[in-house]
């Protein structure tokens, strides 16, 4: 590896992050830490779960985007939708028809959860008392509920991510989530490429958009992709 990371929420740590990688690879570019390599560089982060490849697209001697590729994802057990659904104020109908509810995992078990539409995705009221129970009874990090819409038209999945306190209660965007939710897409025949836009955020003021690859057939999914921009908000010192 040529960098160890870890990476954390306000109450515990996650085994892998997209949108940190993301941020971690353009602060190295941005500090001088990692030198641009033409138009890709290719840096591998020591993560919790092990080893994964970040590449790093550059043009005039910039940082354009950031790829990761997160693993071979798992698929685990499934949720009966009754149990699921009212723990988001959500009716047991209010899941999308076909497909399950179901852990899956590129380096962070996070629970998929597709809804029919925005709608339903608008109506979501968090019961956290339930959702702890959930959370136990299931044994993943986190919950992704997401639709087959996106939020504008360039993209074509719109999501949601919860925690509950002392925890973030709405993760603005979720890199790790979104390459599970790119793995459950193409594996149950949800998207009709392997190539897509997912958002999220855009109801909280905080609008994020990432390039998702699913690789592989999807009976024998290889890796998951998730890649996007950077920009440095602010800056500061720490003295040790």
């Amino acid at each position: 590896a040529d960098v160890r990371v870890r990476y954390y929420t306000p109450s515990e740590e996650i085994p892998l992050a997209g949108h940190p990688t993301i941020a971690t690879a353009f602060a190295l570019v941005d500090s001088g830490r990692v030198a641009l390599n033409g138009p890709v560089t290719m840096v591998t982060f020591q993560m919790q779960v092990g080893l994964i490849r970040v590449e790093i697209h550059a043009r005039d001697g910039r940082m354009t985007k950031a790829v990761m590729t997160q693993q071979r994802p798992q698929f685990f057990e499934t949720l009966a939708a009754d149990d699921v659904m009212p723990v988001f104020g959500l009716a047991a109908g209010d899941a999308l028809v076909g497909v399950p509810i179901q852990v899956v995992s590129t380096g962070t078990k996070q629970l998929m959860i597709a809804v029919r539409d925005q709608e339903a995705l608008r109506r979501i009221e968090l019961k956290p008392a339930a959702y702890l129970a959930l959370r136990a009874r299931g044994r993943f990090f986190s919950p992704h509920v997401f639709c087959l819409q996106g939020a504008t038209p360039a993209g074509d999945t719109f999501a949601r991510h919860f925690g509950t306190p002392p925890d973030t209660f709405e993760d603005p965007f979720t890199g790790s989530a979104t390459g599970n939710m790119g793995a459950y897409l193409w594996r149950y025949g949800l998207i009709d490429a392997p190539v897509f836009k997912a958002e999220q955020g855009h109801w909280m003021g905080r609008p994020g958009i990432a390039q998702v690859e699913v690789v592989g057939p999807r009976d024998a999914i290889e890796a998951v992709k998730v890649g996007g921009a950077a920009a440095a908000v602010i800056r500061g010192e720490l003295t040790l």
